[in-house]
């Protein structure tokens, strides 16, 4: 399996989504795409950040009148599905689904177009940029799709290449599911997500209890519960 990496850095003002991130660098969204034709692409985004931010990304993602997946100047013509799978104050997860796409630029299916084998692509964005991680069996074609991703993007987008090499891991799932409670789940991606385990701490328990609107002795029993569970799970498969 080879990978192939590279970066999309936008202008202000080029896309709303990507303006969304820019101007909330706390932010970030993380997607898995999976092209399964030349016409047909599905994507799961997770978007976490402020409440703001995420309530915004995420009506931008799923809205289904907006062409998301585009990076040319022409619009992509095509049946277009979207559902909310989760949301809450700081983290959302949207399912999108673009079938008969024509005419279509967008990474995925140029990607697709051009690759041999499976395709499958790990999308981070922040800030202003979009980085690709695309996974595919060959590269035999690889150059062709640098070649066009360059020629096809619209006033505004700059491209960068990063690397073409092995994969040594697959592509990270922030979809995946813990044995934990929804509630301990809550509370502890919440701590993740407002720097509670960065050194030295961002937030505190107080400051969680208020964004959950619940006791601080709950959230402390929740979060210390969570981890006994995210720990028992580690020393379990090492």
């Amino acid at each position: 399996m080879r990978e192939f990496v590279f970066t999309l850095t936008y202008e202000t003002g080029v896309d709303p989504l990507m303006d969304a991130f820019a101007a909330a660098p706390e932010a970030r969204s993380t997607a898995l795409v999976c092209p399964v034709s030349e016409s047909e692409v599905w994507r799961l985004d997770r978007v976490t950040g402020p409440s703001e931010t995420v309530e915004r990304a995420a009506a931008l993602i799923a809205d289904e009148g907006r062409d998301l997946i585009s990076v040319s100047a022409r619009g992509c013509a095509g049946h277009r599905h979207s559902d909310v799978l989760s949301a809450s104050a700081r983290r959302a997860v949207v399912y999108t689904r673009v079938s008969e796409a024509t005419r279509c630029d967008a990474v995925s299916l140029i990607a697709r177009r051009y690759l041999t084998g499976g395709v499958l692509a790990e999308v981070t964005r922040r800030e202003s940029e979009e980085r690709w991680r695309i996974l595919t069996e060959s590269d035999e074609n690889v150059g062709m799709l640098y070649d066009t991703l360059g020629g096809t993007l619209r006033e505004g987008i700059t491209y960068r290449f990063e690397h073409l090499e092995d994969a040594t891991e697959p592509p990270s799932n922030p979809f995946a599911s813990l044995s934990l409670r929804p509630e301990q789940r809550q509370v502890l991606e919440l701590a993740a997500e407002m720097g509670y385990y960065e050194t030295p701490r961002e937030t505190t328990l107080d400051d969680l209890a208020a964004e959950l609107d619940c006791p601080r002795s709950t959230v402390s029993y929740r979060l210390r519960r969570a981890e006994a569970e995210v720990v028992a799970g580690f020393l379990s498969t090492t």
